[in-house]
């Protein structure tokens, strides 16, 4: 797989050369290959929600270099072209909702790409039905459906742009378990099925460990640990240090170990946990 995002000693300074002058961003390196997913954890205020704008094409480098399918964030004219190949989805994207049917609201997107009549009203469909509404939706107004029903809507409304590149910002803020579970579910099928390289700023330790092929842990803008989840939650105390959490499984593992057991130390789910567990209770039958 081919490198889709290539992000190289980049810097992001807020209000430079004034009192109010911050560094989001400090010189911070990653590469991601297409159909990845990868998530992007750190602290509040670690600069996670500022990479991914940098990404979006929202916000310009400081310094170093940024690119992503192709196109050189550095570079005004093609920061301006990003949203036609990358969807950015942030914490409550119903706020965005504006026309005044559904279909109107997610056919806005695609319809901006000059696409036909005939080809919009396809990609709707597709991204209605990808989010579980149908055609008795098309004429409803977003603003009479309920905070999930809305969410799915202007989620619809990323995936008939059709993008290589999802950006999720804490997507399911909000939202009950059932409902979280069904937006995961779906953007991994996107990562897994379709090949849309997906990038995911959580706090949920437990989807960073079930969902993530690779994770990348910021703190105070720099880049602190990168690797495969099971890598990354198997430096815990490190995490803490970072003031991050690691998944129960994991914690667990560690519990049962430090009481002289012998368990697998890289467990990040509770399927291996569980199967763990079952051994010990075996060996002591």
């Amino acid at each position: 797989m081919r490198e889709i995002i290539k992000v190289e000693n980049l810097s992001l300074i807020y209000a430079p050369k004034t009192a109010l002058q911050r560094q989001a961003l400090d010189n911070v390196s990653m590469t991601v290959k297409r159909g990845e997913f990868r998530a992007i954890i750190g602290p509040q205020g670690s600069g996670k929600s500022s990479l991914l704008q940098v990404l979006a094409g929202l916000l310009a480098p400081s310094s170093g270099q940024a690119s992503i399918c192709g196109l050189d964030l550095k570079v005004k004219k093609m920061r301006e072209n990003v949203w036609r190949k990358v969807g950015y989805i942030f914490q409550y994207p119903e706020r965005q909702l504006f026309e005044d049917t559904v279909y109107n609201d997610v056919a806005y997107g695609p319809g901006n790409l000059g696409l036909s009549k005939g080809e919009v009203a396809v990609r709707v469909r597709a991204a209605l039905k990808k989010v579980g509404m149908g055609e008795e939706y098309f004429e409803v107004s977003p603003f009479k459906l309920s905070g999930g029903q809305q969410r799915r809507v202007a989620i619809a409304g990323i995936l008939a742009m059709q993008p290589e590149v999802l950006l999720l910002d804490e997507p399911t803020a909000g939202l009950d378990p059932k409902g979280r579970k069904q937006l995961m579910d779906l953007f991994s099928d996107l990562c897994h099925q379709q090949q849309v390289t997906v990038l995911l700023v959580t706090h949920d330790m437990e989807e960073v460990a079930h969902r993530a092929d690779m994770a990348t842990v910021l703190h105070q803008g720099k880049v602190v640990m990168e690797g495969t989840p099971r890598d990354v939650f198997s430096r815990g105390r490190e995490l803490k240090e970072h003031g991050l959490a690691v998944p129960f499984a994991t914690e667990l593992a560690a519990a049962l170990k430090e009481r002289g057991l012998k368990v697998r130390e890289d467990i990040t789910t509770l399927p291996e946990a569980e199967v763990e567990v079952e051994k010990l209770l075996r060996g002591r039958a």
